[in-house]
């Protein structure tokens, strides 16, 4: 088995729970075989936003065919 890794940044205007959840459910919707997901950093975007958005990066596995 080989697996890749991509990292993925989710955004939310809720929490750092959210911005995970987006990141990791647009990964399940467009990755075949995701294996784990891994939290890698958290942050708060305040510059250029009206409110604060929360962004979570997260490292992203999956298993490649063949």
């Amino acid at each position: 088995m080989v697996f890749k890794k991509i990292t993925l940044i989710g955004r939310s205007s809720e929490s750092f729970d959210a911005a995970a959840d987006d990141a990791i459910d647009r990964a399940t919707e467009t990755l075949d075989r995701v294996k784990w997901i891994e939290v890698e950093e958290l942050g708060v975007e305040v510059a250029g936003v009206e409110d604060r958005e929360y962004q979570a990066e997260v490292v992203v596995a999956f298993e490649l065919e063949g």
